[in-house]
């Protein structure tokens, strides 16, 4: 039987996704947290055969605790299930290390079929993602990544802007990454250039939509 860590910030989702796992013959849940602190000594306790873990979490993000475990446990495969979309995250996800990127609204035995592809050293992603890896092979690198402007940002500035759309001021953003809120000016500068926005409001504007549609073209 597999021993799955589960990496959330949200304690409803921690136990959606423990009882998906658990009904599962060959899996079982061995324990889990919400921070990447958190994750690390559950790591050292529980010895995980996977991990499971959203972006999304207080202090340092899901692709921070990635890199770490890419960096200390390069044995260990890590998959990411989050809200954030699979189009701007899942490449990101796999040059950090991870192994596999989910979305949430995916059905339970979507899950399992990852988990396993996963720990049979494959690499999971959607069809609609493997789908863009190929047109991005194929086009090369700067014609495919036109449409996405959002791959011009670094993994914290994506942070950021995500934040931004949903509506974080400075402050509040500050906060939930554990930075200044001088940083975090810092980083919606170079945003705003990166993506040729002309202001703030132009800045947040653009965030918000992106939080509603999803990708932007």
């Amino acid at each position: 039987m597999k021993k799955v860590l589960i990496i959330d910030d949200h304690p409803i989702l921690r136990e959606g996704l423990e009882r998906i796992i658990d009904v599962e013959d060959d899996f079982s849940v061995c324990g889990s947290a919400g921070s990447v602190g958190e994750a690390l000594a559950q790591v050292e306790k529980t010895g995980p055969d996977l991990v499971i873990t959203d972006l999304s979490l207080p202090g340092r993000s899901g692709l921070e605790l990635i890199k770490d475990l890419k960096a200390t446990r390069p044995e260990l495969p890590v998959m990411v299930v989050s809200m954030h979309d699979e189009m701007i995250y899942a490449e990101r996800v796999l040059k950090a290390g991870g192994r596999g990127y989910l979305m949430k609204g995916a059905f339970p035995g979507e899950l399992v079929k990852a988990m396993h592809l996963v720990l049979e050293g494959e690499v999971y992603a959607s069809q609609a993602v493997t789908n863009h890896f190929l047109q991005t092979l194929s086009a090369g690198k700067g014609q495919a990544k036109s449409g996405y402007p959002l791959d011009r940002l670094t993994d914290r500035e994506m942070e950021v802007f995500d934040l931004i759309g949903q509506g974080k001021g400075n402050q509040g953003i500050a906060a939930r990454l554990g930075i200044s809120p001088r940083t975090v000016d810092a980083h919606r500068v170079h945003i705003r250039e990166k993506l040729g926005l002309s202001d703030g409001t132009a800045l947040t504007r653009y965030a918000v939509r992106w939080i509603e549609a999803g990708v932007l073209d």
